[in-house]
């Protein structure tokens, strides 16, 4: 299949209520765990915080370590090091999730988690090595379940969500969020502008119904 005959499905990505619903849900339980001690959910809630700030791909959220994020201030990014066809490339993030990245930071060095700079990011309970990818599947359906989502949504599901997202703010700049999610191809990234299309059709018909026109003549 071509590049450009890729149509994203708009039910791939989170609606704003669904986000907030998500975010509300891993916050109040990684409280619970870690006033008991317990790790998984504090991770579990900063996977979804990752992925919803950057847009990685899960296989690069798997390889990051500790070193490989940078948060001072608003100068805030990480290096993806091994992304899509092994290409480097240096990801922007809010300050918003610079704090949350140095909470998890302090919590790591809490529960005796290593934070040098060639420590694993996220860290497996069973190995003591990096997360793999399917353990990063699992923590996000885990995580999804408790919000009460939909079983479609997938780990992917978030990438596309930031990438609508950030569409949206950058003023629909599609060559900024090209290098964010580091599209060798603007085609690649064309599908997100193809959702927002979708988007714009449903608000129109909703505001024609609203004043009444879909009565007809």
């Amino acid at each position: 299949m071509a590049v450009f005959d890729w149509v994203l499905d708009p039910q791939k990505c989170l609606a704003e209520e669904e986000v907030t619903r998500l975010r509300r849900t891993l916050r109040r339980l990684a409280h619970l765990a870690a006033a008991s001690g317990q790790r998984v959910p504090v991770r579990d809630r900063f996977v979804v915080e990752l992925a919803l700030a950057t847009g990685l791909r899960v296989m690069e959220i798997a390889g990051l370590n500790c070193g490989d994020v940078f948060a001072a201030g608003e100068d805030a990014w990480l290096a993806v090091r091994k992304g899509k066809g092994g290409k480097k490339r240096i990801v922007r993030f809010s300050h918003a999730f610079g704090k949350t990245y140095l909470q998890y930071l302090r919590w790591k060095q809490a529960v005796g988690e290593a934070t040098c700079h060639g420590s694993p990011l996220l860290v497996s309970s069973n190995t003591g090595r990096h997360l793999t990818t399917r353990a990063l599947q699992k923590a996000f359906k885990r995580s999804a379940a408790k919000a009460g989502l939909p079983r479609r949504y997938s780990i992917h599901c978030l990438r596309h969500t930031y990438a609508c997202a950030l569409y949206k703010a950058s003023g629909y700049n599609l060559r900024l969020v090209q290098k964010q999610l580091g599209h060798a191809r603007i085609a690649t990234t064309q599908v997100y502008a193809d959702v927002m299309d979708t988007d714009v059709r449903k608000a129109l018909y909703r505001l024609y119904q609203s004043t009444g026109n879909d009565r007809g003549f």
